[in-house]
């Protein structure tokens, strides 16, 4: 007689960390290394959550795993916490479990809950289950080298950019100078600063991409030395487009065109706002693929 398989739903906690970093090699995408999927895991901003997410096991063996990355965001005069949800992966034989992690990950009360990368049947399970789309409308645009402006600087030196922040932008910094797809770039025109967070992204798998994460201090001054930022971008992340989600950015950049097709982006939160996602402390900050 056939034995039944015991399937069940467990968080991830610091021991389990290994096997589901090889889980997630093997299964979801084997050409991040087993040590790149580790930074999900221990981010470089404060605030520990009470798990790293759920693993779903068959027999003590890992099947499945839906990864959260939690933070604590300071929204106004409030701190809200919140769990982003950073990747979800169910072996095929399996996937009549996945709701088993879903459940387990979303039972937990009080969160702000953000999906930031769902794809394939996530985004319709997302949508039946209270969350709501971002507008993640989209500017295309190249990377053209442009000539220095006299009374503009770029400036991707860390020590420089520590010292010119201030307020939020600087916290964001301190949160997210070793974070492994962060990159900042900070714009200076006297008195005024604008400051960037980038990742270099792949589509179609070719890593020519730069996308904008963050946009803070003195947009205006980023729109006007947007020249200066792209041919920035250019040369030291290898970059020829910019994809620019215009909620983020805050502005259209010039010479772009609209992407016909943006990356589909979700939360659930009943104190929250769309006006208040950004795409900060997520697997967007901490992984390259």
């Amino acid at each position: 007689m056939r034995r039944m398989t015991h399937v069940v739903a467990r968080p991830i906690g610091t021991a389990d960390v290994a096997a589901v970093c090889k889980f997630l090699h093997d299964e979801l995408n084997p050409a991040v290394p087993v040590s790149a999927w580790r930074a999900l895991f221990s981010p470089p901003w404060p605030g520990v959550g009470p798990n790293h997410g759920f693993q779903l096991l068959a027999d003590d063996r890992i099947v499945g795993a839906y990864v959260a990355v939690y933070s604590h965001r300071i929204l106004g005069s409030s701190s809200e916490p919140f769990c982003n949800l950073a990747a979800f992966c169910v072996r095929e034989e399996y996937r009549s479990h996945s709701f088993r992690l879903v459940r387990a990950i979303l039972g937990q009360g009080g969160y702000t809950f953000t999906d930031l990368s769902p794809s394939g049947n996530v985004i319709a399970l997302n949508q039946r289950l209270g969350f709501t789309s971002l507008d993640t409308s989209t500017a295309f645009v190249l990377n053209v080298p442009a000539p220095a402006q006299r009374h503009t600087q770029i400036i991707a030196d860390p020590a420089r950019i520590e010292s010119l922040l201030r307020g939020d932008d600087l916290r964001i910094y301190h949160d997210h100078r070793t974070a492994a797809a962060a990159r900042h770039i900070v714009a200076v025109h006297g008195e005024r600063i604008g400051y960037l967070v980038v990742r270099r992204d792949r589509r179609r798998n070719l890593p020519l991409f730069a996308s904008v994460l963050h946009a803070g201090g003195d947009r205006a001054l980023l729109r006007t030395a947007w020249p200066q930022l792209r041919t920035q971008l250019l040369r030291t992340l290898h970059t020829p487009v910019t994809l620019a989600e215009l909620r983020v950015l805050g502005f259209e950049p010039p010479l772009s065109i609209p992407l016909r097709k943006s990356r589909p982006k979700m939360f659930r939160s009943s104190t929250v706002t769309a006006s208040d996602i950004d795409l900060l402390y997520s697997e967007l900050t901490l992984l390259t693929w």
